[in-house]
């Protein structure tokens, strides 16, 4: 009788064990109005790290987009973010990642995101140059507000924008990246950091 009780506990104990462990949550869904809600947006970056743009939730960030043969707009936006990066640091202690994404995927490899991330001295994962692996960059420029037609010389007529992204990937502000940091984004940028 002692050993069939025995017996018993010993599978009850077994049975029971699996309640007392937690189980990892689901991931959370994507919330309708955030930027990381464009289907399967897969990336890889200058470190040829591949990674889906929707595992960037969690902090804020500011996203843009560039193409790496750009002689102009892209260099002054790439320093514009620097600087912004510094500012942001200056002023609340703290630092903003940033992701800018090719809108020229099809020229825009690994070694040319590692050379343009390497002339202006940027790494990941602080500053990430991306292309689409798989996805549309195209709906993520919609969604950003940025505009890009590519020319006959091979180049592209863009405008510049970068947004500020709240941890669940909401657009909270947005600038024109050129010229000096723009005081008013800075302040959104440090609230962003202070209240994630």
């Amino acid at each position: 009788m002692m050993k069939m009780q025995r017996k018993l506990m010993g599978l009850l104990a077994f049975v029971l064990l699996p309640i007392g462990v937690a189980a990892a949550p689901p991931p959370s869904p994507v919330a309708a109005d955030s930027v990381y809600a464009i289907p399967a947006l897969t990336l890889r970056d200058q470190q040829g790290q591949r990674f889906d743009f929707a595992s960037l939730r969690g902090e804020p960030r500011l996203v843009g987009m560039f193409y790496g043969s750009c002689q102009m707009a892209c260099p002054l936006e790439i320093e514009y973010l620097k600087h912004l990066q510094h500012a942001v640091a200056a002023s609340s202690g703290k630092s903003i990642p940033v992701l800018l994404v090719s809108f020229d995927p099809a020229r825009d490899d690994v070694a040319m995101l590692r050379k343009v991330a390497g002339e202006h001295h940027v790494q990941p994962p602080s500053f990430r140059l991306a292309r689409a692996e798989r996805g549309d960059e195209g709906m993520l420029a919609g969604v950003l507000g940025i505009a890009y037609r590519q020319l006959p010389g091979g180049g592209f007529s863009h405008n510049v924008k970068v947004s500020l992204l709240d941890p669940q990937g909401r657009i909270m502000a947005a600038t024109e990246a050129s010229g000096g940091p723009d005081p008013a984004f800075v302040q959104a940028v440090d609230k962003a950091l202070k209240n994630p």
